[in-house]
């Protein structure tokens, strides 16, 4: 097999007429590979990911996935890789991630209090608390093949992916049904769904595919379902790690240097305390998601 791509997380090869994924331990935040490894994190992503594709087709929902030949790796149907629209018909992955927000939480609360988003404008009254609900789920789209995701307008979105204005609809409320497939799932074991993202593929039909991972404790974000209802947010996703750079002063020198060009600096390693409770994380919420425990 051929590696054709390093990702932040995992590895894509060429298997001839499929791909095959290989999870790694590597953990990113703000775009930036930590240089410590999490033991088991790829087994957990890998899984949740093979668990949330079943139960898509097993409710007609079209998907890539093939199997998991091992707990780290999964085979996939194989689509073209366009960075940008050049006209292509189908059987393509759409070159933008798709993201859908329920509750106030990480940057979109960056966005609201630096003002790039106003709170009337997501149907707010007044600004809101940390982990209020949303009026109205919030659906936005991000490049995917830039250094650094960035929302997009519409009318930008459509020029890159080539995607009409009610392909972009349909993408939505496939997004929007697989969100309230996994609300109903996860609410039986006590985790609400706050936030999370999406990849898409298009057929040779151009019907949407979805592909990639989703639903895990890296592209989504999960809190304690009994404890939000009593007034609590508790963060059940790799939060706690981005909060960990944020209170160091990294997330400041990283984004002062990104918005005037400067060199980025290298991000330090996870304390070994820190670095055991990401491990811990990636287990238990692998059974928490899937319900099954966790026996690799």
């Amino acid at each position: 097999m051929e590696l054709i791509r390093t990702g932040k997380v995992k590895e894509v090869y060429d298997a001839g007429d499929f791909l095959h994924f290989v999870f790694t331990d590597k953990i990113s935040v703000f775009d930036k590979i930590i240089p410590t490894l999490i033991d088991g994190k790829g087994i957990s992503l890998c899984m949740t990911a093979a668990f949330w594709f079943r139960i898509l087709e097993s409710k007609g929902i079209a998907t890539h996935f093939i199997s998991t030949p091992e707990h780290n790796t999964m085979n996939v149907k194989k689509f073209k890789i366009i960075k940008k629209n050049s006209g292509e018909k189908g059987n393509f992955l759409i070159p933008l991630e798709f993201v859908t927000r329920y509750y106030v939480a990480g940057t979109l609360m960056d966005r609201l209090k630096s003002g790039k988003i106003k709170f009337q404008d997501i149907g707010f009254r007044k600004f809101p608390e940390y982990g209020e609900m949303i009026p109205e789920p919030m659906f936005e789209m991000t490049t995917k093949f830039e250094d650094y995701d960035r929302p997009l307008g519409i009318e930008e979105a459509s020029s890159i992916s080539g995607l009409g204005k009610d392909e972009i609809s349909e993408v939505r409320e496939l997004v929007l049904r697989i969100d309230d497939i996994m609300k109903n799932e996860v609410e039986k074991r006590n985790l609400l769904h706050a936030d999370g993202k999406k990849e898409i593929a298009l057929d040779s039909d151009r019907r949407p595919i979805i592909v990639d991972t989703f639903g895990t404790a890296d592209e989504d974000r999960f809190w304690d379902l009994a404890l939000y209802r009593a007034g609590q947010v508790r963060e059940l996703s790799k939060e706690f790690v981005r909060q960990y750079y944020r209170s160091t002063g990294y997330y400041d020198m990283l984004y002062r240097a990104r918005s005037n060009g400067s060199k980025e600096p290298d991000i330090p390693p996870l304390p070994d305390d820190l670095r055991n409770k990401t491990v811990n994380l990636y287990r238990s919420m692998y059974t928490a998601i899937t319900g099954n425990p966790w026996n690799f």
